[in-house]
């Protein structure tokens, strides 16, 4: 991961002198599509023979860090959000907070060189650490990010997950974290009815633990003008990458059709993967 590092930053600095490898075209696939019985996704792998190298991509607020963090635990591997990353730097006080509480603040997304520039460092920490393999959570955001990103390194499937926008926008509004603790919450209950062909959907609030709930504090781009501006800016950028992947058939386009407990289980059917503490939970 080390070697990706430097890569990632050389390629960041120097990418009109870069060719892109050439993939063979196929098609992406989505969740409703997928029959649970089917072989397992061709871009599978063994995680005995190479631990997985997967992007999550999505609107912020649906849920990436959430079903990122847990694959992660279920497969041994790194989970490396780019916002974490950021918001690390902030919290930091190092030379690049300043510039980065701005545009934040905005709404905006933050440059291609400062997101490498970050995420080269957690990836040089990762390898002091002897971990391989990853799940990026947050990058590429644009079209040059994935195409410094495809020329150091493979990526072997990138799972896009799609949520309704009036869901989302209430998700992002109601999302809270710990002063302390630095536990990720929220309070908004969703309860969408079903109408014009679009099904009910219903997401129960994340709540904190007693010893939290007094604790809660809101993030300061999360007020409505700036997350709208933010799924707006995400989405005109997002297509492009999208599509990206979906032309070298690693793209898994995956509909959440409600919170965690009805998510989860069907994402796993997915991926092919079966979670044994989970179930053993539910049975519990």
């Amino acid at each position: 991961m080390a070697v990706l590092s430097r890569v990632l930053r050389l390629r960041a600095a120097g990418l009109d002198r870069f060719t892109v490898r050439s993939f063979q075209s196929s098609s992406s696939w989505r969740n409703s599509e997928i029959d649970p019985k089917a072989a397992a996704l061709p871009l599978q792998r063994d995680v005995k023979d190479r631990n997985v190298q997967w992007v999550f991509l999505g609107c912020p607020g649906v849920g990436k860090g959430t079903y990122a963090s847990r694959l992660s635990t279920l497969l041994g591997v790194p989970h490396i959000a780019t916002g974490d990353l950021v918001r690390d730097e902030l919290s930091s006080k190092g030379p690049l907070a300043h510039q980065l509480e701005e545009v934040v603040n905005q709404g905006k997304l933050v440059s291609d060189e400062i997101i490498i520039d970050l995420l080269s460092k957690r990836l040089e920490a990762s390898a002091a650490k002897g971990e391989t393999g990853f799940i990026l959570d947050g990058f590429p955001r644009t079209i040059r990010q994935a195409e410094i990103l495809e020329g150091v390194t493979e990526i072997d499937l990138v799972i896009n997950l799609k949520l309704r926008e009036e869901a989302l926008l209430a998700k992002c509004l109601g999302r809270r974290i710990c002063s302390e603790c630095r536990g990720n919450y929220n309070v908004a209950t969703i309860d969408i009815k079903a109408e014009e062909g679009n099904p009910s959907m219903y997401m129960a609030p994340l709540l904190p633990p007693p010893h939290c709930a007094s604790k809660l504090i809101s993030r300061s781009d999360d007020t409505e003008e700036v997350v709208k501006r933010r799924l707006h800016i995400y989405n005109e950028k997002s297509q492009p990458v999208e599509e990206f992947y979906r032309s070298r058939g690693k793209l898994l386009e995956f509909d959440l059709p409600g919170g965690i407990p009805e998510s989860w289980p069907k994402l796993l059917r997915a991926l092919n993967l079966e979670d044994h503490d989970d179930k053993q939970s539910a049975a519990a």
